[in-house]
């Protein structure tokens, strides 16, 4: 017999964040509880939380569907992974253009029961 741990997630992709921003958000919460990563993402001022959050909510109601208390979760895996980069052009003086990429990111959460 196999011992597999539970375990649920949930995956957004191709957001506008950049990856590195991303992750300094995703290592304050990881192996934190559900609820203590709620809060946490709540009151941090930064941009990406808004969609962590929304992330960490999906993968809680994911565990619910599989009959998991959302209290005894903890975020087992965060991560974020880089997305294609939009190219972009920017004018500059004399008829020039330089090259702006605009990044992408895939963010996955994981919880496990305590």
């Amino acid at each position: 017999m196999m011992n597999t741990i539970a375990q649920t997630q949930a995956t957004a992709k191709y957001l506008r964040l950049s990856t590195h921003k991303t992750r300094r958000i995703l290592n304050q919460i990881r192996g934190k509880s559900y609820q203590e990563a709620k809060l946490i993402l709540e009151f941090m001022p930064y941009k990406p939380c808004k969609v962590i959050k929304k992330i960490l909510e999906s993968a809680g109601n994911n565990a619910s569907h599989l009959k998991y208390e959302k209290q005894n979760l903890i975020i087992q895996q965060a991560f974020a992974n880089e997305g294609p980069k939009l190219k972009r052009f920017q004018p500059r003086a004399q008829g020039r253009a330089f090259k702006i990429q605009k990044p992408t990111c895939h963010i996955t959460i994981k919880l496990a029961l305590k």
